[in-house]
């Protein structure tokens, strides 16, 4: 549809133009210079179709072409008057130049060189004052330039304006429809934590309210990994796979207390590396033996997650932790540059509290 309409848009300048030229053609009274009268012809015909056909049609005109314009609407009101003759200088066939030209600097504005335009006006204007008056060029043709070039302008002005507007509701739509999509996937993805959760703690909760809160140890030690499962669903389930879970099970049953946590930090992380972190986080933790671990993702550069083991000091059990597992998880591939934009240049790597 946008290419017929520049197509008519063309075709319709054409004709237009066409016909202006004719009516340089169609002498009452032979010319004196009549090969003067028809250059003057062709080079304006030659000039204008070049304006109008020069590709891209949404690109300004080369400054070669501006130049050209600026010549044309210089030579052919000039020539043609002369090629007339003294006593034939107010016939149409000697005025032709003045609308001629006009649409030339309008078809100037259309391609995006106002000043240019405005120039050409300022010329024709001139130059008609100096061969047939002031009066008689703003009656003939002048004050139409003045009009069309505006006009053009004008016009021109409010299509640019349409088509921003246009550009920013399609911006608007684009970033209406991103938020719906994010807003339903978080939708879907809060229904199948629920419904995981319901499914890992549903039986707990059920034994519990049967037994009014009365536990054995087994009851009471499975509660608590019910309770370990539900924080790494909710806190780090992108960390989470079969051979994760199996393995946080395994850590905890040994009598660990395991922490997660996912600050966003596999954000825009394809499958493929999250496959490759996860194999790596289950191995770490099926060598991990300390009495606290605490997995936590990053932002940084090049670590993807970071698992710290803290256990009692066996020369001072009263005393602090001491870190007994250090285990970084490195980006298997490049992230993508979404995924660090916007990161801090390192992440404290130990700062979790007891």
């Amino acid at each position: 549809m946008r290419v017929s309409m520049r197509s008519a848009l063309s075709s319709l300048g054409v004709v237009f133009t066409a016909y202006l030229a004719v009516g340089g053609m169609i002498w009452t009274v032979t010319p004196d210079h009549p090969l003067l009268m028809v250059g003057a012809i062709g080079l304006y015909l030659v000039t204008v179709w070049l304006c109008i056909f020069w590709n891209p049609v949404t690109a300004p005109l080369p400054v070669w072409l501006v130049v050209l314009s600026l010549v044309t609407a210089v030579i052919v009101p000039n020539v043609t008057w002369f090629a007339a003759g003294t006593d034939a200088r107010l016939q149409a066939y000697a005025t032709w130049g003045l609308g001629g030209i006009s649409a030339l600097m309008a078809i100037l504005v259309v391609r995006r060189r106002v000043w240019a335009a405005w120039f050409g006006v300022a010329i024709i204007v001139v130059t008609g004052s100096f061969w047939i008056g002031i009066v008689n060029a703003l009656s003939l043709g002048a004050v139409g330039a003045v009009v069309w070039v505006g006009i053009a302008q004008l016009v021109t002005g409010l299509m640019a304006r349409a088509a921003r507007d246009t550009a920013e509701l399609t911006e608007l739509q684009r970033s209406s429809s991103e938020w719906l999509a994010s807003q339903s996937g978080r939708r879907r993805e809060r229904r199948v934590t629920v419904q995981r959760a319901i499914a890992l703690a549903g039986p707990v909760l059920t034994r519990v309210i049967e037994t009014g809160g009365v536990l054995d140890d087994e009851e009471r030690a499975q509660a608590r990994l019910t309770e370990g499962r539900l924080r790494d669903e909710l806190r780090g389930r992108r960390l989470l796979d079969d051979d994760v879970r199996v393995q946080l099970e395994a850590v905890r049953r040994r009598g660990t207390e395991v922490t997660m946590l996912d600050e966003g930090g596999l954000d825009g992380v394809d499958e493929d590396q999250l496959t490759v972190i996860r194999g790596e986080l289950a191995k770490a933790l099926s060598d991990a033996r300390s009495e606290r671990v605490f997995i936590r993702t990053s932002q940084h550069e090049s670590i993807a997650v970071t698992v710290v083991g803290r256990s009692r000091s066996e020369d001072d059990p009263d005393g602090e932790d001491v870190v007994d597992l250090w285990h970084e998880i490195r980006w298997p591939a490049v992230r993508e540059p979404e995924a660090v934009e916007g990161a801090a240049e390192a992440q404290d790597r130990v700062g979790v509290e007891d």
